[in-house]
């Protein structure tokens, strides 16, 4: 026991005299890595501020928008002037073309409701369509409040024979001699134009641009300026200028030139035996005057001529000759399509199909106003005439009544 004892004693003895090993110093730790201070660049004095570059706005074309706005309807119907009898589809073109039945002045309701589904462009007026400045005035507006886009108000007011409103009493107007007797021609046209606008037409059929060559013509005649072409293309000049000065629209008729036939297409074809050439040589110089003068249409007739086998206007030959030969690039109308040289060979649709096709822009008084225009609708319909090509047309339309401020934008 006391053996066991001087062991326990021995070991706690040695146990005491072991001593501790040193503690790390501080400086001996592991420590984590400081981190730089960041070296501030130098400051840099800062140069011009580029501007953004500017995205130049694109302005909006108000026909085109216009022109996107339309029906089929309301684009077809820009193609047409009719007379207000015209929307009375039940009446024959003999009747239509009758003159001494009477014609209407005020607009019957069932009539109005045809131009819902067949509007139009334009309407022409002529003498039994007018009866004094009061009904006048109310019966333009009736015909115009039926019609998303404002019409065309035209008629035949040449002064001297030809004159629908100067020849009523009822209207103070100016009254004139036949054209070839007229010396001042800018006063002619700036009396009519300032009398025409007064009673609301913003369209004259007008000035006749035929040479009156052929002394047995039973239809230009007096109404020509003169026998000599030069001097035809100077007053149509200076009666257009006239027209324009009261912003009245002009039109020259009769192209290719009527003044040389034995005939009147009102009655029966009428044929001038001419070639180019001599065209270009006596009846072209006043319509290259006109077209110069800024004429704003020009009406074809219905002659026929060697440079092709259809009237005028429906030949494609001649579009192109007035087109590029003469440079014309306003509008382009037919004479009346209810004229006899039409209607003895071609149908209201076929007459409105071949005008089109031609290259016309507008259609004067088809001999069926729903025919024609149905014509044109099933045409499109079908894709036998471009959509896009009736577009092209019925824009040129609207941007010329723009500019006349028919309708505004």
């Amino acid at each position: 026991m006391k053996k066991l004892l001087f062991i326990v004693l021995l070991v706690l003895l040695i146990g005491c005299t072991i001593k501790e090993g040193p503690k790390p110093d501080e400086t001996d730790q592991v420590l984590e890595p400081v981190k730089p201070e960041p070296v501030k660049p130098e400051p840099v004095e800062p140069g011009p501020v580029k501007p953004e570059p500017e995205i130049p706005e694109i302005e909006s074309d108000p026909i085109e928008d216009l022109l996107l706005s339309m029906s089929l309807n309301e684009k077809i119907g820009q193609l047409f002037i009719i007379r207000p009898e015209g929307l009375n589809f039940d009446l024959s073109v003999k009747e239509l073309e009758n003159h001494n039945r009477t014609g209407i002045s005020t607009l019957p309701q069932e009539l109005s409701i045809n131009l819902e589904h067949y509007p139009v462009g334009g309407y022409i007026l002529f003498q039994k369509n007018i009866v004094d400045p009061i009904q006048l005035r109310k019966f333009q507006d009736d015909l115009a409040a039926h019609l998303s886009i404002q019409p065309f108000f035209a008629i035949d007011e040449e002064g001297g024979r030809v004159s629908r409103l100067a020849s009523n009493a009822q209207f103070e107007t100016v009254s004139f001699a036949d054209m070839l007797y007229i010396d001042d021609a800018y006063t002619v046209g700036e009396s009519i134009g300032q009398y025409l606008k007064d009673y609301g037409f913003n369209l004259n059929f007008a000035p006749v641009a035929d040479v009156n060559s052929n002394p047995l013509n039973p239809v230009i005649g007096s109404r020509s300026f003169s026998d000599d072409p030069f001097i035809v293309a100077e007053k149509v000049k200076q009666i257009i200028n006239g027209f324009h000065s009261q912003n009245m629209i002009t039109t020259l008729k009769h192209f290719p030139g009527h003044g040389d036939t034995s005939e009147d297409t009102h009655f029966t074809s009428a044929r001038s035996d001419k070639s180019l050439d001599q065209l270009k040589e006596l009846e072209f110089i006043p319509f290259e005057t006109g077209i110069k003068a800024g004429s704003d249409f020009v009406m074809l007739a219905h002659i026929l001529t060697p440079l092709d086998d259809v009237p005028s206007s429906l030949s494609d030959i001649i579009v192109n000759i007035l087109r590029t030969d003469l440079g014309f690039d306003g509008l382009i109308i037919t004479d009346s399509l209810s004229m006899n040289a039409i209607t003895e060979y071609y149908s209201a649709s076929e007459s409105a199909l071949a005008a089109f096709e031609t290259g016309v822009d507008i259609l004067l008084m088809p001999s069926n106003y729903q025919e024609a225009f149905d014509a044109i609708k099933e045409a499109i319909t079908n894709k036998t005439i471009d959509e896009e090509e009736l577009n092209k047309r019925v824009y040129k339309i609207l941007e010329l009544k723009s500019k006349y401020g028919i309708i505004s934008h």
